[in-house]
């Protein structure tokens, strides 16, 4: 893609169907996208957990819980500036790629001098040589930002989603052929550069755009300044996020870290490759309606029944499921990282909703209020983390679910209070979804005494035949629920038909994307893109 044309003016989207159609199918592509790379770091996990000790996580964990404060410098920032801004052209762009390359410079510099201090602070001195490492992900991040946001701003989901693939295959081949050398944290290291890297060439490659030199231009500092104050979001976020690492490993050790790691990563997964993708989409979709009319609530509402219907689902099975998950995925030398996630699974569906208050933020431009809720989600967070120290890596997984249970709905009615969006009309559409998997998991667990074969494996094989027979038990009657609640087959019908929208069938076929009726229930729901 070319983004500018000659005279130096951003390209409109080629737009035959409507913003709507070009949101839903790039959902689609970011979905499959996701998809694929859970399965990709499935794989990493199973082989990297069978190659590598946990005390290699560990340390690389000690490093990155540091990094991805910086990695992101432009990445939450200049992305959402570009995907936002009214106008934007090549200059605006191009003074937009310097001033971050430059701050990735300077910032890639600092954090590998900052190892010593690192390694101090832990305890242990393996930190240093692995923070220098790291760094270098710093400076390839930041060279490949404002490519694929002028890429993410043409609605090019397809090939953006292409990219994270690509980049997401050779990080885990370059882990793996290490770990087998017996290169030991180090190949971990090697992935964690190998993606940017790899990313950074496939967005040069597909966005054909060369910056051009730095220059005076009006709308730079307004854009700048936008940038920051997401920026800023991201690192209150960020300390919230990440301070849980820090108390594990000062409090214990990086044996207890690896292991807290693990069940976390399974945590965090959900969000990372389900709601993270989409807020491309949904601020490219919703900052191109007016903030303040109909059509934009009802895309808002639609978007939030959709995450509510798949998060409170996922929440409850990996709550019932994780402890057998993990030892599936992992071994049984990781038993107590199953554990630990038993206490993180009711916060998975409450964690996704949670996310979608940032797209309200940005689709309406209010960055700066963005910022200050975060200020007080940090606070909140923290303070729920020290409470839960004592007892452990189990303690803080508990914070982190009630964290979730407490911020979502503050944060909603924040989020909407500028444009009179009341948090009345999110409730009534999510809390079916949220009673139904309470009313689902609570007889799955009532059934489950009653066969005990089916909860305690003494085995892979078992622990897979159980994983199976829990989940399919759970999702008959999570689906039953949701329809007795609903009064009906709509909102499985909606799922339905944004799954199918999300195919670009005239790609493939001459013919329209298949139709779909409502088997039951009182009538069709109007399908949104999420």
């Amino acid at each position: 893609m070319k983004p500018f044309d000659a005279s130096g003016a951003f390209r409109p989207i080629e737009d035959g169907g409507g913003v709507r159609r070009l949101a839903v199918q790039g959902a689609g592509a970011t979905v499959f996208s996701s998809a694929v790379s859970t399965g990709i770091q499935i794989v990493a996990t199973v082989v990297l957990a069978r190659l590598l000790l946990p005390i290699d996580f560990g340390v690389v964990t000690m490093a990155t819980t540091f990094s991805l404060l910086v990695v992101n410098f432009g990445l939450n920032g200049f992305t959402e500036a570009i995907l936002q801004w009214e106008e934007m052209d090549h200059a605006l762009a191009s003074n937009l790629f310097w001033i971050n390359t430059g701050g990735g410079m300077v910032l890639t510099a600092g954090f590998a001098a900052a190892g010593s201090w690192m390694a101090h602070f832990y305890g242990n001195p393996l930190v240093k040589p692995v923070a220098v490492g790291v760094a270098l992900t710093i400076l390839l991040t930041s060279l490949s930002v404002v490519h694929l946001a002028l890429l993410k701003r043409a609605m090019r989901f397809a090939v953006t989603s292409a990219n994270d693939i690509v980049a997401g295959v050779a990080s885990v081949a370059v882990s793996i052929v290490f770990a087998a050398l017996g290169w030991g944290y180090w190949a971990l290291v090697a992935g964690l550069i190998a993606r940017p890297l790899f990313q950074t060439l496939g967005a040069w490659y597909l966005c054909r755009w060369m910056p051009g030199l730095p220059h005076s231009q009006r709308a730079t500092l307004p854009a700048v300044r936008f940038a920051m104050n997401i920026y800023g979001r991201f690192t209150v976020n960020y300390f919230s996020r990440n301070t849980d690492n820090l108390l594990v490993g000062w409090r214990f050790n990086a044996t207890a870290l690896g292991f807290y790691k693990k069940a976390y990563d399974l945590f965090a997964l959900s969000a990372a490759q389900l709601v993270a993708p989409l807020s491309n989409v949904a601020v490219s979709a919703l900052s191109r309606l007016g903030k303040d009319s109909a059509q934009y609530r009802r895309y808002l509402l639609s978007a939030l029944g959709v995450v509510a219907f798949i998060g409170m689902g996922l929440g409850a099975d990996l709550t019932l499921i994780g402890r057998d998950l993990i030892r599936l995925l992992l071994g049984p030398q990781w038993a107590p990282a199953g554990r630990i996630f038993t206490y993180f699974g009711p916060g998975v569906g409450m964690m996704l909703l949670y996310g979608t208050h940032g797209w309200i933020h940005l689709s309406i431009g209010r960055a700066d209020r963005w910022l200050r809720w975060g200020i007080i989600e940090v606070v909140v967070t923290i303070l729920l983390f020290i409470a839960g120290l004592p007892w452990g890596p189990e303690g803080i997984a508990v914070a982190w679910t009630a964290s979730f249970w407490i911020l979502t709905l503050p944060a909603l009615w924040y989020a909407g209070k500028p444009i009179g969006f009341g948090v009345g009309a999110m409730v009534a559409v999510v809390w079916r979804y949220v009673a139904a998997s309470f009313l689902a998991g609570g007889v799955t667990v009532m059934i489950l005494r009653e066969v005990p074969a089916l909860a305690v494996a003494s085995s892979s094989a078992a622990a897979f035949l159980g994983v199976v027979a829990i989940s399919l038990l759970f999702a008959a009657l999570y689906l039953g629920a949701v329809i007795l609640l609903h009064g009906g087959c709509a909102p499985i019908y909606q799922l339905v038909s944004l799954t199918r929208e999300m195919v670009p069938w005239e790609k493939f076929s001459k013919r329209p994307a298949p139709a779909v009726g409502a088997a039951c229930g009182n009538g069709t729901t109007e399908v949104v893109a999420p």
